[in-house]
């Protein structure tokens, strides 16, 4: 896999790294995952600008360096030449990574269809530091790994309360009582880049959207559910799966057009 590192472009997939390197030793980085629309950084879906002020509040906030962000960029663009979705690394001591990788071979069909997931219910798939999108993925990376071995593809993560957070790669959406919700920030979750994209959209239609807790139960409520992120834009979810629970939903639940149009209006 092609690379950018600190600098420099590689079409090697290798790449050297201290046995001492704090990214290695801790997982400390930071990093963003963009979709490269129009083949422009610059492309209002792209959110370059977001994405970068993603990354600057997180170096603010733990007091590293920050990265040459001509070079960083100069990465970004070279990497979208050859693939859809880049991700952009932070290391502490000012140096950065970029990669890139393709969209899933099923999008069209998920976006559509939808996915089932399962519900990452104990501490050990909690995500540290959830206010950032830092290297160290383990609990969601568990969590995923989990839930593939339940035939789901995606994991929902609870906090200590039961409430639903995110899933592993992604905010959530349930339709209920003729609006959306969407978990509020304060339960412990990543803001995501396309989760203020949908809520912006939302307003500007004026869609009012609730951005309270999901207690344990709230989902039975809920007429659809869906999951969103950079890369996959909106994905509606069909079923859940629980340790001794199953709930079904309707992928094609005419709701869920109000959030696929964020993507389409620009």
């Amino acid at each position: 896999m092609a690379h950018w590192f600190n600098g420099t472009y590689s079409p090697d997939a290798a790449l050297t790294l201290a046995a001492n390197d704090p990214a290695l030793l801790y997982g400390a980085t930071v990093f963003t995952t963009l979709r490269v629309y129009g083949g422009s950084l610059d492309h209002p879906l792209t959110a370059w600008t977001a994405h970068r002020q993603r990354l600057t509040q997180a170096l603010q906030d733990f007091g590293w360096p920050h990265p040459d962000w001509q070079g960083v960029r100069q990465g970004a663009e070279t990497l979208s030449h050859a693939y859809p979705v880049v991700r952009v690394t932070c290391f502490p001591d000012g140096r950065e990574l970029v990669t890139g990788r393709n969209l899933p071979a099923d999008l069209d069909q998920i976006q559509t269809a939808g996915i089932a997931v399962w519900v990452a219910q104990g501490e050990t798939y909690s995500r540290p530091l959830p206010g950032h999108k830092t290297g160290n993925y383990l609990g969601a990376w568990l969590a995923l790994q989990a839930a593939q071995r339940h035939g789901a593809r995606e994991a929902i993560l609870v906090n200590a309360q039961g409430q639903w957070l995110e899933t592993s790669t992604g905010n959530l959406w349930g339709w209920a009582n003729g609006q959306w919700h969407t978990p509020g920030l304060g339960a412990g979750l990543l803001p995501g880049i396309a989760r203020s994209h949908l809520l912006d959209h939302l307003r500007r239609q004026g869609k009012r959207v609730n951005q309270a807790p999901w207690p344990p139960g709230i989902t039975q409520r809920f007429e659809a559910l869906a999951y969103s992120n950079s890369a996959v834009q909106v994905v509606p979810i069909h079923t859940v799966l629980g340790d001794r629970s199953r709930l079904e939903l309707d992928p094609q639940h005419p709701s869920l057009e109000a959030l696929r149009t964020a993507f389409q209006d620009v």
